[in-house]
């Protein structure tokens, strides 16, 4: 039988106020200027209206430097840099990885200054990722990267992943904890949730295929981006039934997906190729839920160290993120939104779909199909496309479907290849083919009881 422990009042207080301030800024929904978001969204869009036309500039800069800092580094081998395990994991980078920052440089000095070719640095394609994405991301980045530890480090997660692992385990087989990175998705933004599955998943909290899974299934949109999509295809007043729609199909994605290949694949082994212990989960004898549950979290608040260590861990997150992540969100984003825009590659990818509208009973079969592969460039393109058709509930179903293929190469997608999850872009392209074909269905379905 496991001892209770007692912890002092300062180990309680450790483990209360650092979390509920997390639970505060990144979970706790506020109606702001008549949309629903959360706190951290609130000051990164007021971090963005303070900087103003600059950040484009500074967005530019951050770029260019990491470019340049990774080549050095991969030259020269400055031992500062080498011999900082931190620093060394940010710019010694594999070929593949220099390659790419090196393209997202190229592509965001043409892009910033005007000039080379104009497929590039249209509107619809880099300039499209530097004025419309990337100052969202950069701002997003700054507060959840510096804020991120006082959901991390202070017990929170240990407390929900006790309580929650008895719905998650049996439904999703996932660990408890990964209903918060939803929730923070959610409320607050895709990016955030799979910053926190990749932080976990490099502390070893999820397995490789938990994180895989978790990353590709769990990093759900959130309500402010889907009133956006609604809203383009003027649909707005129908947002509710919208919404519940995509979380219905999101939901049974989540269940079916993860158990096809090649998410089911995946190793249960952490990132240091140790299995998962089958008895993590199990509550000890003389406890409850609620008491292993605050137990857990009180001993990792014993364990947080100071506000020093709690500074120090978000600069890491943030200059992890904006110097790891920005420069990939560049360059694999543009050259998904390239082939969108001056290809007929999507059209082509789309053709099979048609019989299945058509089965489907969803009006204008040709027109939606060119929409439906497109999502995996760019989230935004479907619906931007669907605003052309008549039907109002073929709008329905490009715009529904849209938000729940969930994996788009300009963001989501680039962000996962970015971090430490291990997925390739032919599993996310395999991953995303699978959830739309799941979800079609579904939503199809929904829209032929609303219409």
């Amino acid at each position: 039988m496991a001892e209770k422990q007692t912890h002092n009042i300062k180990t309680i207080l450790t483990f209360i106020i650092p979390s509920l301030i997390g639970l505060l800024l990144f979970m706790t929904p506020i109606s702001y200027q008549d949309a629903i978001t959360i706190p951290i969204a609130i000051v990164s869009k007021g971090l963005q209206a303070f900087l103003g036309d600059a950040i484009t500039a500074i967005v530019t800069g951050v770029v260019v430097f990491t470019a340049l800092a990774s080549v050095i580094t991969k030259l020269l081998k400055p031992a500062p840099i080498i011999n900082n395990a931190f620093l060394n994991a940010l710019l010694n980078i594999s070929p593949m990885w220099l390659f790419t920052r090196i393209l997202g440089a190229v592509f965001i000095l043409l892009t910033f200054s005007g000039v080379g070719p104009e497929a590039i640095r249209s509107g619809d394609t880099g300039a499209l990722v530097l004025n419309d994405l990337l100052p969202v991301l950069f701002c997003v980045f700054i507060f959840a990267g510096m804020l991120l530890p006082l959901l991390l480090n202070f017990g929170l997660l240990e407390l929900f992943g006790t309580m929650l692992t008895k719905i998650m385990r049996p439904v999703f087989n996932l660990p408890g904890r990964s209903a918060i990175d939803c929730m923070a998705s959610w409320l607050g933004d895709g990016s955030v949730g799979i910053l926190m599955t990749s932080k976990q998943y490099e502390s070893r909290f999820y397995t490789q295929r938990e994180a895989a899974v978790i990353g590709t299934t769990f990093s759900a949109v959130s309500i402010t981006f889907s009133l956006v999509v609604i809203s383009q295809v003027k649909l707005e007043h129908m947002f509710v039934p919208f919404y519940l729609t995509v979380c219905l199909a999101g939901i049974l994605a989540a269940i079916i997906v993860p158990k096809l290949p090649p998410l089911c694949w995946k190793k249960d082994n952490y990132i240091d190729n140790t299995p998962r212990h089958p008895d993590d989960e199990v509550i000890p004898a003389g406890h409850g839920v609620f008491s292993w549950g605050l137990d857990q979290a009180l001993n990792k608040a014993s364990k947080a160290g100071g506000i020093k260590h709690t500074l120090t861990d978000g600069l890491k997150n943030v200059i992890d993120m904006v110097f790891g992540v920005i420069p990939v969100v560049m360059a694999i984003g543009t050259v998904a939104l390239i082939i969108a825009e001056y290809t007929p590659i999507f059209d082509y990818l789309g053709m099979p779909f048609i019989p299945l509208l058509e089965l489907l009973q969803v009006p204008e079969a040709a027109e939606a199909s060119k929409t439906i592969v497109v999502g995996f460039a760019d989230m935004f393109i479907p619906s931007i496309l669907a605003s052309s058709i008549e039907s109002d509930m073929t709008r329905f179903v490009i715009a529904a479907m849209s938000v729940t293929q969930l994996i788009y190469m300009s963001e989501v997608g680039a962000l996962l290849l970015g971090s430490k999850i291990p997925v390739n872009i032919l599993e996310l392209f395999v991953v995303f083919i699978l959830r739309t074909l799941v979800t079609l269905p579904i939503i199809a379905g929904v829209a032929h009881l609303i219409f």
